[in-house]
């Protein structure tokens, strides 16, 4: 298992989750990895769970300074970068009505300013046929209650793919998205709902899939694996739906 070989990605929001699944699995295919969160000491545990070459970083994905002491010490480490993965995302769900100023601004900020200047620091240390992922989901497309917010971050990804993959094609580098349906993820615990809210929305979004079940970490960070290896190399500007079927039915 060697996809990716000697290469250098950032994985942002790779405390738990599928940014953690996603750098173990990096690395495992011979990627050297450089993890970000916000709590040190659970960034420091999944660390330890990484079977590889891996570099730890105390960051806040929707913070600029952050984000360029993320970018400049990679480089410092690494020398460039081949692989971007800013996963790092927040999910509070309340309708329109009920959504602060401060509650959007805090969730734009997250999920789509952050990436943004992700990835703006990092171009100029890309390497020639680098690739960009970003985690969308298949919300945007679907018109869910009480997304509002979330939904309009995600979407502003999805545009950004493919901004991107026009801007960045002399130098190779492709943009694309991998975009999940329901996965059971500690996001879920994080929506500012009680447990019995959080099950039975959960409850309710696993009845609409077709397959019947929430997906996994693992099974987005496959996907994400393929995206960043040279298998999906004629792969660009597009999105990588895996909902288990949801979107489509």
């Amino acid at each position: 298992m060697t996809k990716l070989t000697g290469k250098v990605a950032i994985i942002t929001g790779a405390n738990s989750g599928i940014g953690l699944a996603t750098a173990k699995l990096f690395a495992r295919e011979g990627a050297k990895v450089v993890i970000t969160g916000r709590r040190e000491e659970a960034l420091k545990e999944a660390a330890s769970e990484i079977d590889g070459e891996v570099l730890a970083i105390t960051a806040d994905a929707g913070k600029i300074d952050d984000i360029k002491r993320v970018i400049s010490t990679t480089v410092s480490k690494f020398g460039s970068i081949d692989i971007l993965f800013p996963n790092a995302g927040i999910a509070p769900f309340f309708p329109v009505e009920q959504t602060s100023e401060a509650l959007f601004d805090e969730v734009i900020g997250t999920n789509l300013k952050g990436p943004f200047f992700l990835v703006k620091e990092a171009i100029p240390f890309l390497n020639d046929n680098g690739v960009v992922i970003f985690n969308t989901t298949i919300a945007h497309t679907k018109g869910f209650p009480h997304t509002g917010a979330y939904v309009a971050s995600k979407a502003g990804l999805r545009s950004l793919v493919r901004i991107l993959t026009s801007e960045l094609k002399e130098k190779g580098i492709r943009a694309v998205a991998v975009s999940p349906g329901p996965i059971d993820t500690p996001i879920f615990s994080k929506l500012g709902k009680s447990e019995e809210e959080v099950e039975q929305m959960g409850a309710a979004f696993a009845a609409q899939v077709p397959l019947g079940r929430f997906g996994s970490a693992d099974e987005i960070a496959r996907a994400v694996v393929f995206l960043a290896s040279s298998e999906a190399s004629f792969v660009n500007g597009a999105e990588i739906v895996v909902d288990g079927g949801l979107s489509q039915v």
